[in-house]
């Protein structure tokens, strides 16, 4: 299972959410590169990179900062925030990201997501966040009638294998993972590749998820508040 470190951007600086709550921001890092580059001297490979501003808007806010971090360290980077367009697509691109994140647009613009995977399969992942299992949108505002699990399966037959998960209730918490979402979703659609995301806390959260044989987790606030270290993050992904 792929560790992934979580970088997510206001004003050009890291920060972490709690439920996805925009008021309730906490800034680490006044130059995500920074913490880029620590979780590069450690070993990562993967870095999850989210528009926080750019998710709310609906087009992306810190290119800039997505570029800074994409040519100063040799990490592969999945994007998401403010993707609601095909320029706003090969502008993250064009910038550095190796992998873009199809959550909002999935729900609200599916014929343009279905164009992208035409020409870009290999580089999307589907963005299937949700509150009560129901699919959220826009930076978490907005709430759909589509289950999570329907959702997944339907966009997974046309064409996605990537999946990153979010149950917005756990995200920030620090009280655990959705792990029923998770084993939901691998028993029902098994050749999907899952990448867990919120509530992480501990050592004992991860290796539960990766006995689940996940394809990654994504750890944000644990680290940033000191519950894992780099290390310990380093050895569940060895």
């Amino acid at each position: 299972m792929k560790i992934i470190p979580a970088i997510d951007i206001i004003n050009g600086e890291c920060v972490r959410l709690t439920k996805g709550d925009y008021e309730a921001k906490k800034s680490y890092f006044k130059n995500p590169l920074e913490a880029a580059k620590r979780f590069e001297d450690y070993g990562f490979t993967r870095l999850h990179v989210v528009d926080l501003e750019g998710a709310k808007s609906g087009e992306i806010k810190n290119l800039k900062t997505l570029e800074n971090i994409c040519s100063n360290t040799s990490l592969i980077v999945d994007f998401g925030g403010g993707v609601k367009s095909t320029s706003a697509l090969e502008s993250a691109l064009a910038a550095g990201a190796s992998f873009v994140t199809c959550g909002s647009i999935a729900v609200k613009n599916p014929s343009l997501v279905l164009a992208w995977l035409e020409k870009y399969n290999d580089k999307l992942i589907l963005g299937a966040d949700c509150k009560n299992r129901m699919i959220a949108t826009f930076g978490w505002l907005e709430t759909s009638d589509i289950d999570v699990i329907t959702f997944i399966q339907e966009w997974k037959n046309r064409g996605f294998s990537y999946c990153i998960s979010t149950d917005i209730s756990k995200d920030g918490m620090l009280k655990g993972p959705s792990f029923e979402l998770y084993e939901d979703i691998s028993k029902s659609i098994p050749d999907i590749n899952v990448i867990a995301s919120g509530g992480i806390s501990s050592l004992e959260d991860l290796l539960r998820l990766k006995n689940m044989k996940l394809s990654g987790a994504i750890v944000g606030k644990a680290y940033y508040e000191g519950y894992l270290t780099l290390e310990e993050l380093r050895e569940v992904e060895c």
